[in-house]
């Protein structure tokens, strides 16, 4: 029973990678713009323009270039850039650490954030402390990474002077990009964490457990706690498929060399192959992390494969 469930779910997961490699290949193609008039300028002669755009293969049909494409990307080739004429795998190897590093630093000062948050309004509930991790975040969640970005670096760089405005130098030039891509989940996981641990501490065991004498703390971390983070565990998993989407944003704002700032350089080139690899690459990340996710919860929780089941 469990591994038809992974089965379906491996199944369902490669036709979304799929689609979404049809989608942005197509969806590139119709971008105003010819990349040969990038790379050789817009006054180059005619016969030199015919004659690169053969080179690349960019005068063939449509659907025969989508098709080479995929055949390429199942035998692990992903082309060489237009741009640099440097094999792509080498410009994807470059970068991943950078959206990693970022990544990672993001997930746990979300978490540093919303435990405390989200236990707390749980606590004192209808009380100004939730109020206020409430008001947290909710403006978690409504504030757009493309203007907390140049917010932080205006309080954090200029004004105060403490962290790097942009790059990729050191942990201080982590911190800034850290926060504004953190911030949303830690709203989220906090409203997550409040919610889940209300419905439990409104339990039987949980009464059970205070009338044995055991202390509010215990009672909270060790009984509330623990039996509430099956639902956050599943956001976490899911939300972080949603970093690496914000990361684009996140990483173009701070100027990190991550795939995120790839992705952007190579819509401003019209380098096809490099957009398209990079698509891929953040869109199997996410697809894998939502994969795993739903595959633990159903192998944690054995009544959701029953409740999916046709």
């Amino acid at each position: 029973m469990f591994w038809q469930v992974v089965f379906r779910r491996v199944i369902s997961a490669g036709g979304v990678v799929v689609g979404v490699v049809c989608l942005v290949f197509v969806l590139l193609h119709l971008v105003p713009g010819d990349p040969v008039d990038v790379m050789l300028g817009e006054y180059a002669r005619p016969a030199d323009k015919e004659a690169l755009r053969r080179a690349l293969g960019l005068h063939q049909p449509l659907p025969r270039q989508l098709a080479q494409y995929l055949e390429r990307v199942l035998h692990g080739d992903f082309g060489t850039s237009i741009y640099s004429g440097r094999p792509i795998g080498q410009l994807l190897w470059e970068r991943i650490p950078a959206t990693a590093e970022l990544g990672c630093a993001a997930l746990g000062l979300a978490l540093l954030l919303a435990f405390p948050l989200g236990i707390l309004a749980a606590v004192y509930r209808n009380s100004l402390v939730d109020v206020a991790a409430m008001s947290f975040s909710l403006l978690g969640v409504s504030i757009p990474n493309f203007w907390l970005g140049p917010m932080v670096i205006l309080v954090g760089a200029v004004w105060l002077g403490w962290f790097p405005v942009s790059g990729r130098e050191g942990l201080l030039s982590l911190v800034l990009p850290a926060v504004t891509l953190g911030t949303a989940l830690a709203a989220i996981l906090a409203r997550m964490i409040r919610s889940s641990l209300l419905d439990v501490l409104s339990e039987d065991f949980i009464r059970t457990a205070r009338a044995k004498g055991a202390a509010e703390w215990m009672v909270i971390l060790r009984h509330g706690v623990r039996n509430a983070l099956l639902p956050v565990t599943t956001l976490v998993g899911l939300q972080l498929g949603s970093l690496l989407g914000g990361a684009v944003i996140t990483e173009t704002v701070f100027a990190w060399p991550g795939i995120g700032s790839l992705v952007v350089e190579a819509i401003q080139r019209r380098d096809y192959p490099v957009v398209q690899a990079a698509v891929l690459v953040i869109a199997l990340a996410y697809v894998l992390v939502n994969l795993v996710t739903d595959v633990l919860y159903a192998w944690i929780d054995p009544r959701v494969r029953f409740e999916r089941e046709p």
